[in-house]
């Protein structure tokens, strides 16, 4: 067989691999319009040795956005949605409000954590190179390596694991600090309240 021949033949196994692995992953997955539960993320930055940790609790609503609530060791609060990015620190804290039509980056950082809370792999696949494996009867890992060179100039690998919930986003950035984000108390209720509501219609 040619060289070339084969190389095509290589990359066609592969790309029809990938999809078999994405659409095997969407369905272990749980199709749910509103997941809200507990995060604990650890960040190792270069050059320090004892991680940043932060704890709190997220709401994702399919149709609306995200809210990301840390709860320790600062309070703060990052509404995230398709059109904007707005954070608040604490009560009365300094807040600031990005509009997406005016920071076209800001599009595509947004569709980044949303496709990585939802676990929206056909979304993730468009801009990452997607390696992974099953996990047992229930469960997945996955590796994304950026296709995207705006996003490869900030992230060499993102590694996801979870089972009907992605349950655990790692981001090595490209600057060498790592993110580790384990996610817990995972539900599909209750239903957003007046206040969560009111954030997320901003």
């Amino acid at each position: 067989m040619k060289p070339l021949v084969l190389l095509t033949c290589v990359l066609v196994g592969l790309s029809a691999h990938a999809a078999d692995l994405v659409k095997d992953v969407r369905a272990r997955l749980v199709d749910a319009p509103l997941v809200r539960g507990k995060f604990e993320q650890k960040k190792t930055v270069a050059g320090f040795k004892k991680p940043l940790v932060s704890k709190g609790d997220f709401l994702l609503a399919r149709d609306q956005g995200v809210l990301w609530n840390t709860r320790t060791p600062f309070a703060s609060t990052l509404t995230l949605t398709r059109k904007s990015l707005s954070a608040e620190q604490g009560a009365g804290g300094a807040a600031y409000h990005l509009d997406s039509t005016k920071e076209p980056a800001l599009a595509a950082v947004n569709e980044l954590l949303f496709a990585l809370l939802a676990g929206d792999v056909a979304t993730l696949q468009q801009r990452f190179k997607v390696e992974g494996a099953l996990v047992g009867p229930t469960g997945w890992k996955l590796e994304l390596t950026p296709t995207d060179a705006g996003l490869a100039r900030v992230f060499k690998h993102i590694r996801m694991e979870g089972d009907g919930y992605v349950r655990q986003v790692q981001l090595e950035e490209t600057r060498g600090d790592t993110s580790v984000i384990l996610f817990d108390a995972l539900a599909q209720t209750p239903p957003p309240d007046a206040t969560e509501a009111e954030r997320l219609g901003k």
